[in-house]
């Protein structure tokens, strides 16, 4: 949607913050490189916008999820190092060297297979190894490990130029199985070719320096998430969502609000309708516990949410700030993405990565700022 005269909502996005991030990070990690991870349309925000402002800030080597987004990003970022996290998925390994994207190889199967293909003189590009250290999700098992080095004619026919790992329990400093991960993937390591190393992505990075290794891998600090949970969030905010209201009503008991009756109006009350729902990422479980803000107020959701539309009472705020045409601040620098998220009993990742398309969306903060 274009045309912020007729969106139901806007979401601004501050391109300026998201490069602030990445430069702090950057700096407590030194001399490790500090990546960015840029997956899922930089996690929802724009890597059209997003990318570009990164690479200029000085990011150089970027993690996406899947070939298609390493094809996107190219265009996008020319000079760029992309690594593809999926790896080669069966017979796109063209498309790697096509558009020189680097395939991180997460099992003994995608090794041997790239090692063919890179045995066919077709301009493989470089590779990055992952290997399992706890996580039992992607990544090499040590019997692979094993197999790989009694073959190193398999290695030989690549150029690997990163080995790296990922923390199942990084935001929880105290679990002892981050120094587990770490002891493990200095282990496992040794049965392949001396190579830089990386494990930390966002929350990993404070853990201490012990755990930059060669590269970090920030995805969700980037995006104003904070990597430590239960603590202040050194990240700054990056998103605003406001909701615009559609009506004000006055109510009174005993009526009831939304699907299923399940908000009852104890005396006199005024409600706010607000032209956003689950089907803009306003998740359904904010119902009857949910807020939203308007002029630094706490306005609660009353009644189930909905497709398209979330209720709010908005009885103390004064009038002139709440009416037809008025918004209301769903996400914002007071109620951000991690409030949020455990007001809907999930996680913030989850919050950015579900915003919805029909959002008018503003990216400010950076050269070329606009609006789509």
């Amino acid at each position: 949607m274009t045309d912020l005269s007729r969106a139901t909502a806007l979401l601004t996005i501050d391109v300026a913050a998201i490069v602030a991030n990445w430069k702090r990070l950057s700096a407590l990690v030194a001399p490790a490189e500090a990546s960015a991870v840029v997956k899922a349309d930089c996690y929802g925000l724009g890597m059209e916008h997003i990318a570009p402002a990164l690479f200029a800030a000085g990011c150089r080597s970027f993690f996406v999820a899947c070939v298609d987004e390493g094809i996107a990003l190219r265009r996008i970022v020319p000079g760029a190092v992309i690594h593809i996290l999926s790896g080669p998925t069966g017979g796109d390994e063209g498309e790697f060297a096509t558009h020189n994207l680097i395939p991180v190889l997460n099992s003994l199967a995608q090794i041997t297979g790239w090692a063919s293909f890179a045995k066919k003189g077709s301009g493989a590009p470089a590779v990055a190894i992952h290997i399992d250290t706890g996580m039992n999700r992607l990544g090499l098992s040590e019997p692979e490990l094993e197999r790989l080095a009694a073959k190193p004619e398999i290695l030989a026919a690549m150029r690997p130029i990163l080995v790296m790992s990922h923390l199942a329990c990084a935001d929880d400093s105290d679990s002892p199985m981050n120094a587990r991960q770490l002891t493990t993937l200095r282990r496992l390591a040794s049965h392949l070719p001396a190579l830089p190393q990386s494990m930390a992505a966002s929350s990993g990075i404070f853990l201490g320096r012990g755990f930059h290794l060669a590269m970090v891998r920030p995805g969700a600090a980037l995006y104003g998430l904070n990597p430590m949970p239960g603590r202040p969030n050194p990240m700054s905010q990056v998103i605003k969502l406001q909701g615009k209201i559609l009506q004000v009503r006055d109510v009174d008991s005993p009526m009831t609000v939304g699907y299923g009756a399940t908000h009852r109006v104890e005396g006199k009350r005024r409600l706010a309708v607000v032209a956003v729902g689950y089907a803009d990422g306003w998740f359904r479980s904010l119902s009857n516990r949910g807020h939203g803000m308007i002029g630094g107020m706490k306005v609660p959701v009353v009644g189930r949410v909905s497709m398209d539309l979330t209720t709010f009472d908005v009885t103390d705020v004064p009038v002139e700030h709440a009416h037809p045409g008025g918004l209301i601040e769903l996400i914002g620098p007071g109620h951000g993405a991690d409030h949020v998220a455990a007001e809907a009993d999930t996680i913030g990742y989850e919050i950015l990565t579900s915003l919805g398309r029909r959002h008018h969306r503003r990216w400010t903060g950076a050269e070329g700022a606009c609006a789509s």
